[in-house]
């Protein structure tokens, strides 16, 4: 299992709580982003740059990602091509994506999408919060433990 990170617009306290995580659980976790990312020195951290343009990073991720792996994203086209990969896809705010969710969030996303076209303004996510970084390092540690549990079932 690794964790797959779509880095461009990941807040750094993500990062932060995923650098911990990855030294602790001894996980693989790869940021992906369009830019130079600096990342701690560890073994199990590391980040690839890829070429500026349009989905590139999240090409890049789809190509990476396995069934079991865990996506970091906010994108919900992304998160969407994840699941169909068997991967799971969890946003920064500590919210998964589902087979059960995904088809609305994917509508919802579309209408905003077109509401911006004709020039309505549909304002944008709440500012990232102390309690998004707290319910995301909950959800994280939760998968986590899991996957620890299911790891020591197999043999």
């Amino acid at each position: 299992m690794q964790v797959l990170v779509d880095a461009d617009a990941c807040p750094s306290a993500v990062k932060e709580i995923l650098f911990r995580a990855a030294r602790r659980e001894e996980i693989p976790v790869t940021l992906v982003a369009n830019q130079y990312l600096r990342t701690p020195p560890s073994p199990f951290i590391k980040a690839i740059q890829v070429p500026a343009g349009f989905d590139v990073a999240d090409a890049r991720i789809v190509e990476m990602v396995a069934a079991g792996d865990l996506v970091i994203t906010a994108d919900i086209p992304l998160a969407a091509a994840v699941l169909d990969k068997g991967g799971h896809a969890l946003d920064p705010r500590g919210n998964w994506f589902s087979r059960d969710n995904i088809q609305e969030r994917l509508t919802v996303r579309d209408m905003m999408d077109q509401l911006r076209g004709t020039g309505v303004d549909t304002g944008g996510p709440d500012p990232y919060s102390a309690r998004d970084s707290k319910a995301f390092a909950g959800q994280l540690d939760r998968f986590l433990a899991r996957h620890r549990a299911s790891a020591r079932r197999s043999p």
